[in-house]
C-alpha cells in the first residue's frame, strides 16, 4: 500500500510537469497526433502508473517525462529543468544524472555481468570514484534481491533477475525520477507483481517512478493513475496539488 510519506507528497511542488504538451509525428498516412493536449503534474515520492491501450501514447509520454524525444508543442518541467531549452549535449547530461530508465525487454549489455551492467552508467557520467563504484552496484542490486547474481551474465539470468538487474542499472547514479515502460509486461504475473513491489519500496524511500502499464489492477501500489485515450488524459486519480 502506497505509504503516508507518499500521499502527503502530493501537496508538494510537482517533480513533473507537463503544459500543454502535443507530440505528433509524420508518417505516409500524414500527421498522427500521438499526445494531445497533456496537461498532468506528478509530486515527488509518487509512484504514478500510466496505463492504456497499446497505441494510447504512454510510451510516447515517458519519452518525453525522460527527455528521450521532445515535444511538438507544449513545456516539459522535470525537476525545475524546463527540457525544450536544452541543447542535445546538454540534455543528455541532464538525463544521466536525473532520469533511470527501465525498459519492457530489459536492454542489458550481453556481455557485461549484472554488476558491470550497474557500474555502467555510473562510469559515463562519471559518478563516484571508479574505487567506489562497484560497492554501490553491489548495494544496489542487494536492494532489488539478486547479489548474489551479481557475477553472472545476462544470458544465465531469469526474465525476472534481469528486470531486478535493470531496475539496480537505473538507479546507479542516484536519480530523483525513474521512467519504466511496460516494465512487467515480459514477465510471469507472480515475478511481475515481485517487480511492481520493487518500484514501490522505492517509491518509499524517496524515488518518483512513473511506469507505463497495460495492466490496471495495481491501484493498490501507486499512488496514482492517469488513463490514456487516443493521446488525451481520459482519466487521473487523485490529482496532485499544482
Amino acid at each position: 500500500m502506497p505509504s503516508q510519506q507518499s500521499r502527503e507528497s502530493a501537496g508538494h511542488s510537482p517533480l513533473v510537469e507537463l503544459r500543454g504538451v502535443e507530440k505528433t509525428y509524420a508518417t505516409p498516412a500524414g500527421v498522427h497526433p500521438a499526445l494531445r493536449g497533456i496537461d498532468v503534474a506528478i509530486a515527488p515520492r509518487q509512484m504514478v502508473s500510466v496505463v492504456g491501450k497499446s497505441g494510447s501514447g504512454k510510451s510516447t509520454l515517458l519519452h518525453l517525462i525522460g527527455g528521450i524525444d521532445r515535444p511538438s508543442r507544449g513545456e516539459v518541467v522535470v525537476a525545475g529543468a524546463r527540457l525544450g531549452t536544452l541543447s542535445e549535449d546538454a540534455l543528455a547530461r541532464w538525463r544521466g544524472r536525473t532520469v533511470g530508465f527501465v525498459f519492457q525487454f530489459f536492454q542489458l549489455l550481453p556481455t557485461l555481468t549484472a554488476l558491470e551492467n550497474v557500474m555502467l552508467p555510473m562510469e559515463l557520467c562519471g559518478v563516484l570514484a571508479p574505487k567506489e563504484r562497484r560497492a554501490r552496484a553491489l548495494e544496489l542490486l542487494a536492494v532489488v534481491g539478486i547479489a548474489d547474481q551479481a557475477g553472472k551474465l545476462p544470458a544465465t539470468l531469469s526474465g525476472g533477475q534481469q528486470q531486478r538487474a535493470a531496475i539496480a542499472r537505473a538507479l546507479a547514479n542516484d536519480p530523483p525520477l525513474v521512467v519504466a515502460d511496460e516494465p512487467t509486461g515480459n514477465l510471469d504475473s507472480v515475478t511481475a507483481r515481485a517487480v511492481l513491489e520493487i518500484f514501490r519500496q522505492l517509491t518509499d524511500r524517496g524515488t518518483t517512478v512513473v511506469i507505463a502499464t497495460h495492466e490496471h489492477d495495481i491501484g493498490n501500489l501507486v499512488d496514482r493513475s492517469i488513463e490514456l485515450a487516443d493521446g488525451r488524459v481520459l482519466g487521473a486519480t487523485p490529482a496532485a496539488t499544482q
